[in-house]
């Protein structure tokens, strides 16, 4: 089953319907299925990024950029799995495992940030055994730019901050995972 998520803030797209994201591998608030959790750190997930689908992006879209970011890790600054930008304006969603570097199925032109792994690409779930259920939030932004400006080895906060910056609207869909 699909989850649609209506974001919370930003502009309406086609015929006036807020920008959403849907995903067949993530429902809301549900815990997060083996496939997407990370394969490391004491954790034997398979790590392939979600497919993520969205629609109605607002007027002046640009771009697009998706995130996954953890506020529940025990870091003072939560932990960053995921940021992927420069997504074309005519892109819809992300296949699953677009967030492999080296997998070839991102869309052309898209470029991935370091995230708290220290890497680039996608880094799935793995919190600490018994620190309980950690929320996983899943973002996509609809950009007024083509492109972020920022230095390849930018982090997650400073690509963010510019996301921020430049959103026109923002949906999510978080799913949760213990271990």
């Amino acid at each position: 089953a699909l989850c649609l998520i209506v974001a919370a803030a930003g502009s309406a797209g086609a015929q006036g319907k807020k920008f959403s994201v849907s995903s067949p591998d993530l429902k809301q608030g549900q815990p997060i299925a083996p496939a997407q959790v990370f394969n490391g750190m004491g954790c034997t997930g398979k790590n392939i990024s979600p497919a993520l689908q969205w629609a109605n992006a607002p007027k002046g879209t640009k771009s697009f950029a998706v995130t996954a970011y953890d506020p529940d890790a025990p870091t003072g600054s939560g932990w960053w799995h995921w940021v992927m930008y420069d997504i074309p304006a005519s892109a819809t969603g992300l296949v699953a495992g677009a967030g492999d570097p080296t997998g070839g199925k991102a869309p052309a032109g898209a470029k991935e940030g370091h995230t708290d792994f220290g890497t680039t690409g996608y880094g799935g779930p793995c919190p600490p055994p018994g620190h309980g259920w950690h929320r996983y939030y899943f973002t996509v932004f609809a950009l007024k730019v083509d492109r972020i400006d920022v230095p390849a080895n930018a982090t997650a906060a400073m690509i963010g901050f510019n996301l921020n910056a430049n959103a026109l609207a923002k949906a999510q869909v978080m799913g949760r995972y213990k271990r």
